[in-house]
C-alpha cells in the first residue's frame, strides 16, 4: 500500500484557498487533517493580525507570529528533501511535532500557511538596520 504524504495533501488543500475567501469546504478539509482546537487557534491568530511577513530590502521574506509569550519565527517552506517541510521556534512545535510526533504542525505554522493564500499577513518592509537588529535578537535567543 503506498504511503500517503500528509504534507502533499495539506499543500493541495491550501492551493484551493482564494485570496480573502476561506470557504467552508476548505475549512472542512483542513478539519480532517487538524484538530478543531488547532485549526480554530490558527484562525484566531489570523483574525487578530498576529501573522507578520517581514520583507527585507533585497526582497526575501520571513514570517513571525505573535504567540502567548512573544513572537515566534516561522519557516513555512524548508527544502523539499526535509521530512518536515516547515519549522517554528515555539515550544509546542519542538515537543508536539519533533519530540512526541503527536501533531503535524503547530498553530503558528498553520496560521502562516492559511494566511498567505488569503493575503491576510501583516506586511512589514524592513530596512537594513532592522534586519541586523532582528538577526542579532534571534542569535541571542539561541
Amino acid at each position: 500500500m503506498p504511503s500517503v504524504n500528509i504534507h502533499s495533501i495539506l499543500q493541495a488543500i491550501l492551493e484551493t484557498i482564494e485570496p480573502k475567501d476561506l470557504s467552508d469546504e476548505a475549512v472542512k478539509k483542513l478539519g480532517v487533517l487538524f484538530s478543531e482546537q488547532l485549526l480554530l487557534a490558527a484562525l484566531d491568530l489570523i483574525d487578530r493580525d498576529c501573522v507578520t511577513q517581514h520583507i527585507s530590502p533585497w526582497g526575501r521574506s520571513h514570517f513571525s507570529v505573535l504567540g502567548m509569550t512573544g513572537p515566534y519565527t516561522v519557516f513555512p517552506s524548508l527544502y523539499q528533501s526535509c521530512s518536515i517541510p516547515f519549522y517554528c521556534t515555539c515550544p509546542a512545535f519542538a515537543y508536539s511535532v519533533l519530540i512526541s510526533q503527536s501533531q503535524i504542525t503547530c498553530k503558528h505554522i498553520l496560521a502562516v500557511l492559511i494566511a498567505r493564500p488569503l493575503s491576510k499577513c501583516v506586511v512589514r518592509e524592513m530596512n537594513k538596520e532592522e534586519v541586523v537588529t532582528l538577526l542579532a535578537r534571534q542569535m541571542s535567543d539561541i
